[in-house]
């Protein structure tokens, strides 16, 4: 079961995005993971992270990732843009929470913080 001291697991393909998530993560004292293959993602889940923050707009293979996060029964947080927002669509459901980089560069201490469960 995953704490509020676990790690946030990042699977961030955007090396902007990777850089101010980390910076961010520090500022709050939120413990962090970056991971991008499956054989990452996967060793990463078997530490139970709090959640994972998913990029949806890097052309991963989403089915595998999210197949890894309902197995480890972890939450995500993804993020898209207005411009992919269609395009990512399909993945929403899968996840638990679904915002635009706009607003995750706005709440992310947030986030990082509180996580995303109810």
């Amino acid at each position: 079961m995953s704490t509020p001291t676990s790690a946030v697991l990042a699977v961030v393909g955007d090396l902007f995005f990777v850089a101010r998530i980390r910076e961010t993560a520090r500022l709050a004292g939120v413990p962090l993971e970056f991971a991008k293959t499956p054989p990452e993602i996967e060793a990463a889940l078997a530490k139970t992270p709090r959640f994972v923050l998913l990029d949806l707009t890097a052309g991963y293979d989403y089915e595998e990732v999210f197949a890894l996060t309902e197995a480890a029964r972890v939450p995500v947080l993804a993020f898209t843009t207005h411009a992919l927002a269609r395009q990512t669509q399909p993945w929403h459901a899968r996840c638990e929470r679904v915002v635009t980089k706009e607003t995750l560069t706005q709440e992310l201490p947030l986030l990082l913080k509180e996580g995303v469960a109810p």
